[in-house]
């Protein structure tokens, strides 16, 4: 259902730099781009995809309070692997990957902007 999530920044050049890192850990690259305020990062157009922007209003970019973006991956090694790198990138923790309930296993980051990401694996009971 969900096509892409956008992620407003005020920092575009840093942001691009730090998604292009963080989702090159998942193989996504940049499959899509316009006039140095829009990038699309992929694996496949035809799964869900993130993209970073400059506000088309052209106001400042704020953080949604109550907004996550959550990106699966496959197994809980993955969700350790990729919330060290986005720390080490210059995110921010949000919450140490662990287990969260029954079956699932997140680790939760901000990026440099302070839009609230999570990685995500699903580890057995819903699946």
């Amino acid at each position: 259902m969900i096509g892409y999530v956008t992620l407003g920044t005020n920092k575009f050049s840093e942001a691009a730099a730090f998604y292009d890192a963080l989702l090159g850990e998942l193989g996504a690259t940049r499959a899509m781009e316009f006039d140095e305020g829009f990038i699309l990062w992929a694996t496949d157009m035809s799964k869900p995809s993130v993209a970073l922007t400059k506000p088309y209003d052209q106001k400042e970019a704020t953080v949604g309070n109550g907004v996550m973006v959550a990106l699966q991956v496959e197994t809980t090694d993955q969700v350790d692997a990729l919330y060290k790198k986005a720390i080490e990138l210059g995110g921010t923790d949000e919450g140490e990957p662990g287990p969260r309930g029954e079956g699932f296993y997140a680790g939760y980051f901000r990026d440099l902007d302070g839009n609230k990401l999570n990685f995500f694996a699903v580890t057995g009971a819903f699946e």
